[in-house]
């Protein structure tokens, strides 16, 4: 409203009416002065409107120029903001992984098997085989994949679980196939006898397995307390164990009725693991592995089940191992040749229970002085310069008490 106000022009009967007023109150001034006044006021005062008209102007400017400059900005520190964004998180257990390295959670190791699992044992396997980086990752069993399973893998923050899918996806990403050079048919020959090994065989032997869960620990001597990570005593662990492997992981027979292999007797189950022994036998007949002189997938599942029957103790009565042993001698000759070829530190993952055998270890490092001699650690430095001091000292000390004794002596 005052902008508005003092936009009106003034007019000539106003202003004498003021004149007069002005007059009224200042004798001094005359009515004419009082006139020209009042008409000098009135042009300065329309000067100064168009003066603040001209200032609003420029202000309404720049404030358009500061609001666009204002914007810019906002976009400067947006585009910053988005290139100094935090690292994503990632939900996996190994948070401070290395680029490309495959961590792999497993079972932990036996002092005759380097895990209990076939399908774990597979994996790693596979990996050797492949010459792809790996890490075994100590987490005591405490670990399942989100499909509640292992082994699984994670790899650049990504889990991948189920070993089938683990090597796909691993072959895929690394142009890694082993099967790369067989024929159609040598393919579809694998993936049916894969099928047979690993949905038939394998639950003859996880059939044993919970019928007899003492001889699983003391058939591969499992220490439950180094596979666990647990100090409690082996009699409570060896019951706990019974109890969750025998009922729980496998649900007693329901489990393994669903599957269809708990249905029969157990001299059924024995002769239909003895069938799918033979028909791998001969299959392999003379050959090295099952497709020539180079291992194939095939021959990596085979070993992680048949390694299963071989290398449990003598001591422990299993007619299936029995059976490969006496029946299947190439079965047996398979396995010591993937061993051989995939696990050359064997001795040493089942002696020391070292799950990352194959990595490695850095040596200590041990600096050389002068004449090729250790260099002395710090300690030992700080222990030498203590003595040397301590020997300056009593040299000292005895100078003073000889020099004490002349003196003496020479006053006498």
């Amino acid at each position: 409203m005052a902008s508005e106000v003092s936009q009106t022009p003034v007019t000539e009967n106003k202003v004498a009416e003021e004149a007069a007023a002005t007059a009224a109150t200042k004798p001094e001034i005359t009515a004419t002065e009082a006139v020209a006044v009042k008409e000098n006021n009135a042009e300065s005062n329309g000067a100064d409107t168009a003066n603040a008209q001209e200032k609003g102007d420029d202000t309404k400017a720049s404030a358009g120029e500061d609001t666009k400059k204002d914007g810019d900005n906002a976009t400067a520190a947006a585009a910053a903001n988005s290139k100094t964004e935090p690292a994503p998180k990632f939900n996996v257990h190994k948070t401070n992984f290395e680029k490309d390295v495959i961590y792999l959670y497993q079972f932990s190791r036996t002092p005759l098997l380097p895990s209990l699992s076939p399908y774990c044992l597979k994996v790693e396997t596979w990996l050797r085989l492949a010459g792809l980086k790996y890490e075994n990752v100590d987490h005591k069993m405490r670990f399942r994949s989100k499909k509640g399973q292992l082994p699984f893998i994670e790899l650049n923050g990504e889990e991948i679980a189920d070993s089938a899918i683990i090597i796909k996806e691993l072959s895929a990403r690394y142009e890694k196939n082993l099967d790369a050079a067989l024929t159609t048919e040598q393919r579809n020959v694998s993936y049916a006898m894969i099928a047979m090994l690993e949905n038939h065989l394998i639950w003859i032997i996880f059939y044993w397995r919970a019928k007899y869960p003492d001889n699983v620990l003391k058939g591969y001597k499992v220490n439950l307390q180094h596979a666990l990570g647990l100090r409690w005593p082996n009699s409570i662990l060896n019951f706990v164990f019974k109890f969750t492997f025998g009922r729980k992981w496998f649900q007693g027979s329901k489990k393994l009725k669903a599957h269809g292999i708990g249905v029969h007797s157990p001299e059924e189950i024995e002769e239909f693991g003895k069938n799918d022994l033979k028909v791998l036998s001969e299959m392999l007949d003379c050959k090295p592995f099952f497709f020539g002189d180079e291992p194939t997938t095939l021959d990596v599942v085979a070993f992680a089940i048949l390694s299963q029957l071989h290398y449990l103790s003598k001591d422990i009565s299993y007619p299936l191992r029995d059976f490969m042993t006496e029946k299947c001698p190439n079965l047996v000759g398979h396995v010591s040749r993937m061993k051989e070829r995939c696990f050359p530190d064997w001795d040493e993952i089942c002696t020391k229970l070292d799950l990352n055998a194959h990595i490695p270890k850095p040596e200590p490092e041990t600096k050389e002085g002068k004449e090729g001699e250790p260099e002395k650690s710090n300690e030992q430095e700080n222990d030498s310069d203590k003595n040397e001091k301590e020997m300056e000292k009593d040299k000292s000390n005895e100078k003073e008490i000889t020099e004490e004794n002349k003196e003496k002596e020479e006053t006498k």
